[in-house]
C-alpha cells in the first residue's frame, strides 16, 4: 500500500464523517417534519417537497393605473375580457341556467324618487294575479301579504318567493309597467323559487298575460 501523509488521512477522515453527519441531520430532518404533519392529519411532505416550500417566492408586480387618468386618456382594454365594442356590460352568473347575462349599462331608473343602479338578471318564469277572489280566493282583502294595499304604486306590484326576493325589493319585467321598477309586495303558495306573479286590476287581464319566461332585472338604492 502506498505511503499516505498522516494529516491527509486524518483530514479525509473528518472530511468523511462530516458528510455523515449532514446527511443524518438532513434525513431527522425529514422524519421530523413528516411526524408533525402526520401528526396533524395531512399527508407527509417528502424531501423534495421540503425543498420546493424552502425556495423564494418570486412576485410579479402588475401596473398600475394612474390616479389622474381622464376622459381624455383613455386605457386601453384588456382582450382577455372584452366581450364587444360597448362601453362595458357587467358580467354576471344566472342561478337557473348557469349563463352569463349582460346588465344594463346607460339605462337610469328611479324608484320613489331615487335613483337605481342594476344588480342581476335573471331569467324567470312570470305569470299574473288579480287582487279579487278568482286569483286570492278568501285572501282577496285588498291587502298583500307584506301589509300593503294591493293598489299601491298604482297597483303596479310583484309577488315573488321572499327567500330569494324580500318584501322591498326593486325589480322591472319587460312588458309590465313599461319596463318601470315595481316593488315585491306579495307572494303566493305557488309562486316559488325563480317565478314571479304580476299583478293586474282585473282577471281578464291577468289571463291575457299568460305564462312568459323573462329576463328579469333586480336592481338597488345608488345612493346607499
Amino acid at each position: 500500500m502506498p505511503f499516505q501523509n498522516p494529516l491527509r488521512r486524518y483530514l479525509n477522515g473528518h472530511a468523511l464523517r462530516g458528510m455523515l453527519l449532514l446527511g443524518t441531520a438532513n434525513l431527522l430532518m425529514v422524519l421530523a417534519v413528516s411526524l408533525l404533519v402526520w401528526r396533524s392529519g395531512a399527508k407527509p411532505l417528502s424531501l423534495s417537497a421540503i425543498e420546493f416550500l424552502a425556495e423564494p417566492v418570486v412576485t410579479v408586480s402588475q401596473p398600475m393605473t394612474p390616479l389622474n387618468a381622464t376622459p381624455d386618456s383613455p386605457q386601453t382594454p384588456d382582450a382577455s375580457t372584452a366581450t364587444n365594442s360597448t362601453p362595458v356590460a357587467h358580467r354576471v352568473s344566472e342561478a337557473v341556467s348557469g349563463e352569463s347575462t349582460d346588465l344594463p349599462a346607460a339605462q337610469t331608473h328611479y324608484f320613489n324618487g331615487r335613483p337605481l343602479r342594476p344588480i342581476k338578471i335573471q331569467r324567470m318564469r312570470v305569470t299574473a294575479y288579480s287582487p279579487d277572489e278568482k286569483s286570492c280566493g278568501k285572501w282577496a282583502d285588498g291587502v298583500t301579504a307584506s301589509g300593503f294595499s294591493v293598489w299601491t304604486n298604482g297597483g303596479k306590484l310583484v309577488a315573488a318567493d321572499t327567500r330569494l326576493l324580500p318584501f322591498g325589493s326593486i325589480i322591472t319585467v319587460p312588458g309590465y309597467h313599461d319596463g318601470k321598477p315595481v316593488p315585491v309586495l306579495d307572494r303566493g303558495g305557488r309562486i316559488k323559487g325563480h317565478r314571479l306573479d304580476v299583478l293586474y286590476p282585473t282577471h281578464q287581464r291577468a289571463i291575457k298575460w299568460g305564462k312568459q319566461m323573462l329576463a328579469v332585472t333586480f336592481w338597488e338604492y345608488a345612493d346607499e
